[in-house]
């Protein structure tokens, strides 16, 4: 009767190496090749319960493995670990490497290469990772501009970056690529915006020339607190909501129609929006607010 080798949790849950597990003496290479153990890189194995072809997580514990010397995860992966959620369900691992580095080329693995100085280094959930300001400033200036300025709204809402702290690093480096973009995407920033679909919908509005605007706004009446609304022209009693799926929920409807008839009474007019309205159809959506606004908007007087 063959025995199987007693597995340590460690093995269950998480990534390992092959050869070092077979070097203990926990698992053979016979094993490994079985149906137990899914290979996900070059002596890189999970168990095959702990196995998510999407999870970002097990990517990123799997690709440190295999990480050279002075390589760390960077990008929209060290700020998904950081807490901005700002992957798309296959996004790959982001991977920064200094000179003269190498990596194996992967599927699921995006590599670039860039100075790493010792301070844009660290580590978080047990991770090798850029500093939140590293990650931000690399973030703001690559594009496209929008995706550029959904992740350092992310990043900011996160309180890992502070703008201030952000600008002063950026101004020390004029030079490197991207810095362009990055100043445009800098005088953009957000840390109020709630969600990446908010950014979105505050540019839109932004490049519509339908701004300034303010940014979770506090309407009160008489004194009293009403209601915080996504996007607002104060002076114009407007406020515009981007309305994510959980607003679908039942009890999530009802207080949204009594907060939204508590705004009416208090004499806003409220501009509702979903992700199809931002993504799909721009256009209407920028003409609906830009109506609102035109109607709000007191005339001249002729003399």
């Amino acid at each position: 009767m063959v025995v199987s080798a007693r597995v340590p949790p460690c093995l269950s849950s998480l990534p390992f190496r092959g050869s070092r597990a077979v070097t203990d003496g926990h698992l053979t290479w016979t094993m490994l090749r079985g149906p137990t153990w899914v290979r996900l890189l070059p002596d890189v194995y999970v168990h095959r319960d702990a196995h998510r072809v999407d999870d970002h997580r097990m990517w990123c514990e799997a690709v440190a493995l295999r990480l050279p010397p002075g390589a760390v995860l960077a990008g929209r992966s060290a700020a998904w670990l950081f807490g901005a959620y700002v992957l798309t369900r296959d996004t790959p691992v982001t991977v920064l490497l200094p000179s003269p580095a190498r990596v194996r080329p992967h599927p699921r693995l995006l590599v670039t290469r860039s100075p790493l100085p010792g301070p844009d280094r660290t580590r978080f959930a047990g991770l090798p990772v850029t500093t939140p300001l590293r990650t931000a400033f690399d973030l703001g200036r690559h594009g496209p501009r929008v995706e550029a300025l959904v992740a350092v709204d992310a990043l900011l809402r996160r309180r890992m970056v502070r703008l201030p702290a952000l600008r002063d690093y950026a101004a020390e480096r004029l030079g490197w690529p991207g810095a362009p973009l990055l100043r445009e995407v800098l005088a953009l920033a957000e840390p109020l915006s709630e969600s990446p679909m908010e950014t979105r919908l505050r540019l839109l509005l932004l490049d519509a020339g339908l701004g300034p605007l303010t940014a979770q706004h506090e309407v009160r009446a008489g004194g009293r607190f009403v209601a915080r609304v996504d996007l607002a022209w104060p002076a114009l009693r407007i406020a515009v909501e981007y309305d994510g799926d959980h607003h679908r929920e039942r009890a999530q409807f009802r207080r949204d129609v009594a907060r939204l008839n508590a705004l009416r009474a208090a004499g806003w007019v409220v501009l509702r929006f979903t992700a199809d309205d931002v993504l799909r159809r721009p256009e209407a959506t920028v003409a609906l607010v830009r109506q609102a606004l035109a109607e709000r908007r007191p005339t001249a007087t002729p003399h």
